[in-house]
């Protein structure tokens, strides 16, 4: 079974800071109402639009999406 998107993300967490996915991964992980199960591109996107911030971006969101979906 695919680990979820959230879980995906958190592998970026601590790297260089100029790094969109970086701060997308830092961002996440303090909201605490991101939906960390769902796989799920619509619940996903949809959140993000809703509570999109300066590093919580559909941007960010869209570039990290394709590298999940293109994980083994």
């Amino acid at each position: 079974m695919k680990k979820s998107f959230y879980l995906y993300v958190l592998t970026f967490r601590g790297g260089d800071w100029s790094d969109a996915k970086v701060r997308f991964a830092e961002e996440m992980f303090h909201e605490h109402n991101f939906p960390k199960q769902s796989a799920d591109f619509n619940e996903l996107s949809n959140y993000i639009e809703s509570y999109a911030t300066e590093n919580l971006t559909i941007d960010a969101f869209d570039h990290l999406w394709e590298l999940y979906e293109g994980q083994a």
